[in-house]
């Protein structure tokens, strides 16, 4: 394994060396070598990535959830909660993508799931499955700051050990390989053993990862560090910790009402979708207190420490809830759809930013932002150096984090021109302010939101704001040009043809 990581670390040298030579500034090299003498002086960084977790999960965001989140819930009111956060896209490995490069990942081909290529009605988009060597991704970034850098849990974002997390910029691995399951074939060692009796007793996959966690923090205190926990959970398969299965089951018992009801037509298949009403799955539950545990077993780690006060941690989900198939766990009400959709319950996530020496405690922020801002605003806490051509999509949220000011208008975009296993038609979406348009691609129709007065997404009113509709669809698709998007294409030559913008 190793002889292969390290050719794919020499791949990538020699890639980011010939972008050295078209014209990387030469300056960034000494810039990183001054950033490394002083290291010391920055902040750590924790990155918590929960796996499919919904918007309405947490009870910081939903008062009512069925869930318990204790801790989840203490970050956030020691941190800035954002209550407008997005994935780049409504499901895995492209948000991934994204705050690993602060791009987009339509600018890389990397629009679906790692490897999803699911026909329709037409055929998907074509589909880079791999983040490319090229990209200097965050962990790099920190690395040649200083840092020490760690990885742990889910990682799917390329096809072998060339594309692991080892070959990315992290110094240590643990379980990162090229699936989503927890299960996943020749898994680092020490996560396996604890696979084999993952769901007895307390070695759940989200504890175990805790727990790596916990030591590379403890070794590393003396140091700045940047710990990424990816965790497998809440995804599927839907299997808890016994006795948290057992508590939930109790409490489920006393809640009554419809689970299920029928979501829009589906196209191309015209059967109603179900999508669930209510949140009352047990296993489900069970599974989002398990990473709720690790998530205190970690913050408990920095205290203990002694350097909470001067760590940086995140949370955010990679995807929103999955509420429309393959079980459908939870709801994510009154936002609309889950997994796999481009309305809000695909796309709208917790995310939660804690920096004790620069933003106010219990802040709530209601200006939309998104994955790709992740990159420039942790570069910019930890006064690393800028790098423009990692960051072309997102901006520094440290003017809203320290309410010093505030970051320029913009409008956020989504591409996904794929049939998502959950239901989701393959289409465009742009936000711009409270308004939200949503571009189907099978066939061009377009739909309007105002998410201010209907976050639930049911009243279109593209009909009633003709001009709207038109001034969002000109930015839409000049930024697709821009990211250089690509479409559905025709099952066979002869056949029907995609709408095409």
């Amino acid at each position: 394994m190793w002889n292969v990581v390290a050719k794919a670390i020499a791949v990538k040298l020699a890639l980011r060396q010939r972008l050295v030579l078209v014209g990387l500034p030469v300056w960034l090299g000494i810039a990183n070598l001054a950033c490394a003498l002083h290291a010391a002086e920055r902040p750590n960084v924790v990155f918590f990535l929960v796996d499919d977790l919904g918007y309405m999960d947490i009870g910081v965001y939903n008062p009512d959830t069925f869930y318990e989140t204790p801790n989840v819930d203490r970050l956030a009111a020691s941190g800035v909660r954002f209550t407008n956060g997005y994935a780049a896209n409504p499901v895995c490995s492209p948000t991934r993508f994204s705050i690993l490069t602060g791009k987009y990942p339509t600018r890389a081909g990397c629009t679906n799931y790692f490897s999803g290529k699911k026909a329709g009605r037409f055929k998907p988009a074509p589909l880079n499955d791999q983040m490319p060597l090229a990209e200097v991704t965050l962990a790099e970034a920190f690395k040649e700051g200083g840092y020490a850098t760690f990885f742990a849990g889910k990682w799917h974002l390329g096809p072998g050990e060339a594309f692991w997390p080892e070959a990315q910029g992290f110094d240590v691995n643990m379980g990162g390989s090229t699936v989503a399951a927890p299960m996943a074939e020749r898994s680092i060692s020490p996560l396996r053993q604890s696979q084999a009796q993952r769901w007895t007793g307390r070695g759940t996959p989200p504890d175990r990862l805790a727990s790596e966690t916990v030591q590379f923090i403890r070794d590393h205190k003396d140091e700045p560090f940047l710990a990424y926990l990816a965790f497998y959970s809440v995804h599927t398969p839907l299997i808890g910790r016994p006795d948290l299965v057992e508590k939930y089951q109790r409490k489920a018992a006393s809640i009554s009402g419809q689970e299920f009801g029928p979501e829009e037509q589906n196209l191309p298949e015209n059967q109603p979708r179900q999508v669930r009403l209510l949140q009352k799955h047990a296993v489900y539950a069970a599974m989002v207190e398990a990473m709720d545990l690790a998530v205190g077993k970690v913050l408990d780690a920095l205290d203990e420490a002694g350097v909470a006060e001067n760590t940086v941690v995140c949370f955010m989900s990679d995807n929103g809830g999955l509420s429309t198939s393959e079980g459908s766990p939870t709801s994510n009400l009154p936002l609309r759809a889950g997994k796999g959709w481009l309305y809000e319950g695909g796309i709208r996530e917790p995310y939660i930013v804690r920096w004790p020496t620069g933003a106010k405690p219990g802040l709530v922020c209601d200006v939309p932002v998104i994955s790709t801002d992740f990159y420039p605003t942790l570069l910019d806490i930890a006064d690393l150096p800028p790098r423009p051509e990692q960051t072309l999509d997102g901006v520094s949220l440290v003017p809203l984090l320290t309410q010093s000011g505030n970051i320029q208008p913009r409008q956020l975009y989504w591409h996904y021109p794929h049939y998502s296993n959950q239901g989701g038609f393959p289409g465009g979406a742009v936000r711009d302010g409270d308004w939200k348009l949503l571009e189907r691609y099978e066939d061009g129709r377009a739909h309007l939101y105002n998410l201010a007065d209907d976050l639930s997404e049911q009243h279109d009113r593209a009909e009633a704001e003709p001009e709207r509709v038109a001034s969002m669809r000109a930015a839409l698709h000049s930024w697709y040009k821009t990211v250089d998007a690509q479409f559905l294409e025709p099952l066979r030559p002869d056949g029907p043809q995609p709408w095409r913008p």
